[in-house]
């Protein structure tokens, strides 16, 4: 049912990568939240280490808005979905505004997300080596498309209070309201190494301290009152909030349901890797699971030594196996259930950081050993969006299902894929990719559920079997 959807929004975009929207977008978060405001935090592209920030500033699950692997029709009920019963909903973009999937104009940009929820944008601009110069530089992002709403600008990294009047002064002439001024604050700074900010679930007391830190630095810097008036203006969104239960309902059909999500049976069990080593997940994954009938169980490759109680299914996301091998090699009782559930046939979904899991080592040292392949760490980032089919059927996809994902990894595998493939890319490259055998689907391609939801169902189906 298409609903209007009143809820004051933004959209936080930069020029560039680098400019401080990450600081700005989690900061306000944290500012409004503090406020007594529920605030549904959003990242518009792939990206899983930014919505950790985003969920530990708010409560509330950070997630993505991707146009390019969910389609651009999705965007506004994921959206709608998250925002359900919230006060604010503010967006982090990705990238400069206008930058998106390559070779394919606005899509999967920052600007076409901020079109698709009619939500007004707010610039966060790197001041630190110009002056008068950031008006022209406004004034170009504000007039490239006329139909992103750029409703003011928020200056980061502002030298001194002489510094900050000449930006003053140039933004008045050229019409664009300055939202607030933030001055060099190193120390409020999160840690970053070969695939960007370290993520919270390794640095959770620091974690929680920088938050706070930038919550202080954007309630002092920024104008919350003219933040919120400006997120006030964004129009009623119409269209159909997304749902897990709904998305597995096809058109004209009755929702088809694994074993236990009528209550008639036992519910499957499917485990998810979690803790500081695997990191990356989608919200959506294990609403989707729920609501085909599983239970979703987290456990911690790293302390855990055994698999929950009654795993009939086993998931392993994204994350950074190669920063914890020597920890995960020496967690020898995991590593063995885990062969064992696999060479059992039990179902498995591996994404990236998964894939090296399950390989015979990672950096020389032992992994799982149900793949006959060795990972290790690269010079060369692989990264980009791909357009794929699955090659080989799985307990995860039907031979011919067609996905869109993301890769994103400084790591190879060899070989790089086995004589059963998990994917073939269509696009930007012509190649085979992953992993099928017995129940294991592992592959480094990122995908989002929702854009497949059959991919949840039949997963949940396959552990209700292997119960």
């Amino acid at each position: 049912m298409v609903t209007s959807l009143h809820i004051p929004r933004l959209v936080i975009a930069a020029p560039s990568s680098g400019s401080g929207k990450t600081t700005v977008a989690t900061g306000l978060m944290a500012a409004f939240s503090e406020r007594g405001l529920a605030v549904s935090p959003h990242k518009a592209g792939p990206d899983y280490i930014d919505p950790g920030y985003h969920a530990l500033a708010t409560g509330r699950p950070g997630r993505n808005l991707d146009a390019f692997m969910c389609g651009p029709d999705l965007v506004a009920p994921l959206f709608a979905h998250g925002a359900a019963g919230c006060d604010l909903a503010l967006v982090e973009g990705v990238m400069g505004l206008y930058d998106g999937a390559a070779g394919r104009g606005e899509l999967a940009s920052t600007a076409q997300v901020a079109k698709l929820l009619r939500a007004p944008v707010v610039l966060v601009v790197d001041a630190s080596s110009q002056s008068r110069s950031v008006a022209a530089l406004v004034h170009g992002f504000a007039s490239f498309d006329p139909q992103v709403r750029l409703g003011g600008v928020i200056l980061n990294k502002v030298g001194s209070d002489r510094h900050e009047a000449m930006l003053r002064e140039a933004l008045e002439e050229a019409g664009m309201p300055v939202l607030g001024v933030l001055r060099r604050a190193p120390q409020v700074a999160a840690p970053s190494r070969h695939l960007g900010l370290v993520p919270v679930a390794e640095r959770r007391a620091d974690a929680v301290s920088s938050v706070s830190a930038l919550a202080d630095q954007v309630r002092a810097g920024c104008d919350l009152e003219a933040l919120m008036a400006l997120a006030r203006t964004a129009p009623a969104l119409e269209c159909e909030p997304w749902s897990p239960q709904g998305a597995l309902v096809p058109r004209g059909g009755a929702a088809p349901q694994a074993p236990g999500a009528d209550g008639t049976g036992p519910r499957p069990v499917i485990a998810v890797a979690g803790g500081p080593a695997f990191t990356f997940s989608y919200a959506e994954h294990a609403e989707l699971l729920t609501a085909a009938g599983a239970q979703v169980v987290t456990f911690d490759p790293l302390r855990d030594e055994v698999l929950p109680d009654g795993t009939t299914g086993l998931v392993i996301g994204g994350g950074f196996p190669e920063v914890y091998a020597p920890e995960l090699a020496a967690n020898a009782p995991l590593r063995e259930a885990v062969a064992a559930f696999a060479a059992a046939g039990g179902p498995v979904a591996a994404e990236c950081a998964g894939l090296l899991y399950l390989a015979r080592t990672l950096d020389g040292k032992p992994m799982c050993g149900v793949l006959d392949a060795d990972a290790r760490m690269s010079e060369r980032l692989t990264l980009g969006y791909r357009e794929a089919v699955a090659v080989s059927d799985s307990a995860l996809a039907a031979a011919g299902t067609r996905l869109r994902g993301h890769e994103f990894h400084r790591t190879v595998i060899d070989p790089g894929a086995g004589s059963a493939p998990a994917w073939g890319f269509t696009h930007p490259e012509r190649r085979v990719e992953g992993f099928v055998q017995q129940g294991v689907h592992a592959s480094y391609l990122h995908t989002h559920w929702a854009a497949e939801p059959s991919v949840a169902l039949r997963f949940a189906r396959s552990a209700a079997r292997a119960g």
